[in-house]
């Protein structure tokens, strides 16, 4: 599943850190997804990274709380639309 995910294209903002030098890296579709590296490509290749993890965190997390739902343990599952 997790790889179905990460097929995803995220934006990424590069941004240049002229206090301590390199490269920060920011995806804004995953709010606190953000790396560093010293060079531009270290910075993009960190943030593939980040962003597996990130993915991986929310994918365990979802798992944990329908688990929870399935129990019974004070959690409801609804569909809504917007």
């Amino acid at each position: 599943m997790i790889e179905a995910i990460m097929a995803n294209k995220y934006s990424v903002v590069l941004k240049e850190d002229k206090e301590d030098g390199g490269y920060v890296a920011i995806v804004p579709e995953l709010p606190g997804c953000i790396s560093d590296g010293d060079t531009k490509e270290e910075a993009l290749k960190n943030i593939r990274d980040a962003i597996r993890l990130y993915l991986e965190s929310i994918a365990n997390e979802t798992r944990k709380f329908h688990a929870l739902a399935k129990k019974g343990r004070g959690i409801d599952i609804a569909s809504v639309s917007a």
